[in-house]
Formats: C-alpha cells, sequence, structure tokens
C-alpha cells in the first residue's frame, strides 16, 4: 500500500485530512477502514510515498509530504495494455497500491490452478451493487483492456474530483459496490495472446482441438475446449443438442453438463452468494447490447438500455436465439438486470488498432452501469 507514517491523533479529523489532500472524505474512510493506527493510506498516491520518510507530527508536515507524490507521475494509469494473466496481476497490484479503496480477492481459479480475481470498491454503505465481467471467451482479450482502463479511469476521477459524461464519480462510488472481473479465462487469454509453450502445454496435445490451424488466436473455449458462457444451468440442454461440437474444441462446446468447468462455477458462486442489482458482460463484437431473455428481465431495464444506446452508438437487442449463457442464467434466476454488451466490430479477435474506437464508444456504458436512478 503506498502510505505515509503519521500521528495516529491526526486521523481522528478526517474532514481536515480531506481538505489538506483535496480528496473526497469517503475515500479516506475506505482507504483507512483496516490501516494500523500509525499509517495514513491516502489515494492516488506513489508507490514511493512513505518509505524512508519521517512520520508526519502535523497536518502541515503531511500536506509537504503529500505534495510530493502526485497521480501525474503514474503514466500507467493513461496506458492501454494487452493483459495476459501475469500482466493483469501487475496492473492489480499497482492499482491496489495506488488506490487503497480497491481491494481484491480471489474468487476462484481455473483448470490449470491461475487465480482468477474480482476488483471491488464503493462505499461500505453502498445500497446498490453492479458487476462487470470480462474475457470469458478467450479470443476475446480485448474486453479486458477495455474493462482495466475504465477502471484506472474511475479511480483516477474520484481523486481528482473530475466528473464523466455528466456522472459523477464520488456518487457512484458513495452509492454503488462494483464488482469487477476482469478475465474470467485465464489459461484460455494465455494461450491466444502466448501459445501453448507459454502454459507448459505441448502444441499437439491441442491441436486436433483447435482443428490444426496454424495458431491460437481464434481459440474462445477454457483450456479444456469447454466454452464458458455456454455452461450456465438455463436451458442448457438445448444449447448441448443444437451446438455443432459434440465434444471439446477450441469454441462453443458446451460441456457434458453445466458447471463442470472450475472458472463458470466461480463465477455462479459470486452471483449467486451476493447478487448484484445490475450485471454487465463484456463480449466482442458487433456494436449490441443484449437486455432481455424470455420476459424474466424488470421493467427498468428497458429504461437503462435507452441510456447505454444514447451513450455508445451500440443497438439494444431486447431477444436472442440464446441459452445457457452467463447472463441468460442471471436473469431467469434472479430477475435482476442484466446486459451482454458486444463491442466493436470485426472478426474475432478484434485487432488492437480498434481499441481507441471501442473505448470511446464503450465507456459511457461503463460509467452509466454504476449509476442506479434514485
Amino acid at each position: 500500500m503506498a502510505f505515509i507514517y503519521i500521528k495516529p491523533e491526526l486521523k481522528q479529523n478526517m474532514e481536515r485530512l480531506s481538505d489538506i489532500l483535496n480528496i473526497p472524505e469517503p475515500l479516506l474512510i475506505s482507504a483507512n477502514a483496516n490501516a494500523p493506527a500509525d499509517e495514513f493510506y491516502f489515494p492516488g498516491a506513489s508507490f514511493q510515498a512513505g518509505k524512508n520518510v519521517p512520520a508526519a507530527e502535523t497536518y502541515e508536515q503531511l500536506q509537504i509530504l503529500v505534495n510530493q507524490y502526485t497521480l501525474e507521475d503514474e503514466q500507467w494509469l493513461t496506458k492501454t495494455v494487452v493483459y495476459d494473466s501475469a500482466e493483469l496481476k501487475k496492473e492489480i497490484d499497482r492499482l491496489t497500491e495506488c488506490f487503497p479503496f480497491v481491494t481484491s480477492r480471489i474468487i476462484g481459479r481455473s483448470s490449470m490452478g491461475q487465480p482468477i480475481y474480482e476488483l471491488l470498491l464503493g462505499a461500505e454503505n453502498a445500497g446498490k451493487r453492479t458487476h462487470i465481467n470480462a474475457s470469458f471467451h478467450a479470443n476475446e482479450w480485448i474486453t479486458t483492456s477495455v474493462l482495466m482502463k475504465w477502471l484506472k479511469e474511475y479511480c483516477y476521477h474520484l481523486c481528482t474530483g473530475r466528473s464523466a459524461l455528466g456522472f459523477s464519480p464520488l456518487d457512484i462510488f458513495s452509492s454503488t459496490k462494483l464488482s469487477v472481473v476482469p478475465i474470467v479465462n485465464p489459461d484460455g487469454v494465455d494461450l491466444v495472446l502466448n501459445g501453448p509453450g507459454h502454459l507448459g502445454i505441448a502444441r499437439e496435445a491441442l491441436d486436433e482441438l483447435n482443428e490444426h490451424q496454424r495458431d491460437f488466436r481464434e481459440w474462445k473455449a477454457n483450456i479444456n475446449g469447454v466454452d464458458l458462457n455456454n455452461q450456465f444451468p438455463s436451458f442448457w440442454e438445448i444449447e448441448k443438442q443444437r451446438k455443432p461440437p459434440k465434444s471439446p474444441s477450441y469454441r462453443d462446446y458446451p460441456g457434458d453438463e453445466p458447471l463442470t468447468e472450475p472458472e463458470a462455477a466461480a463465477m455462479r458462486d459470486l452471483i449467486a452468494n451476493e447478487p448484484p442489482d445490475r450485471l454487465v458482460a463484456l463480449h466482442t463484437q458487433g456494436e449490441e447490447i443484449y437486455w432481455g431473455y424470455k420476459g424474466l428481465e424488470p421493467p427498468e431495464s428497458a429504461d437503462v438500455i435507452q441510456t447505454f444506446e444514447r451513450l455508445s452508438g451500440y443497438k439494444g437487442v431486447r431477444y436472442i436465439d440464446s441459452y445457457a449463457g452467463f447472463r441468460d442464467w442471471f436473469i431467469h434466476y434472479f430477475g435482476r438486470e442484466g446486459y451482454t454488451v458486444e463491442l466493436g466490430k470485426g472478426k474475432n479477435p478484434l485487432p488492437l488498432k480498434q481499441f481507441d474506437d471501442i473505448y470511446c464508444k464503450s465507456r459511457g456504458i461503463l460509467w452509466a452501469s454504476c449509476f442506479f436512478e434514485s
């Protein structure tokens, strides 16, 4: 964590500290909820804050110290990054270090034992909850780049007090707990981006599943050849019957039965244990947003989709011929808002050169996903 040693008595007046640092008081309270008495965590601090620095004995000393460490020094905050599992872990470490109101935890492990991370932020007493995920499908890795860039934008705006597209980040933080799973399918993403050797797997072991294609860039499934977004118990039998692959494949195979894959089971458990009010799944491609499921979606979805359309230029589509998907299951079992956002246009995997256009169109959806009409 980025912190400064501080005389414990100074922490008794968070309002004064908020004025000194020009950081909203709710962020300071959240950041210091579990801090030792003599350590003061402050959002936006450089990693070097507090290292080889004497403790602040007065508010004036504290202000001098924190003025040495600003967000402008953190160039990683504005970078566009392609995330494999290792790069994501580095970014999570940077985020939780720089923004101590962001916490991370492992919600499960992939078929190869890799951690599946959830990032959490929002005030303790926030009354609403939004969940957003990316990279269910391995060749849709660009969705993780979009989600993480927006999350960094959200954190930066929180600390600087800037609004975004008419939304107040602090109001969102105060009212909405945000759950983010940046990579649901870490093994598959690593395979697509780095090849089987990176995972310690001989190419021959995957060639048949990959239909002997020259590379793995179109691989959609998890490492077992199961499509994780066809694994959920919402009319799964229909999907199983009609999908062409009848055995593990690089794409579209629903598995032998629902929730056989640890990645899908981890996502089911995450949602079932604390169902969010709104769920957003990022996929590619088509510039469409799917928002209904068999008439089970709540009435407010019809209003929210209009906001998403206005901010993105994407087209809302109420019903599609879909079963056994994560969003399908969520709406089916919980009757709450669920949206699948198909980012960009083209053939998966979408090239990184499309990123700026995709991000420009989709960031409004992500901001709006965390905003609830009172």
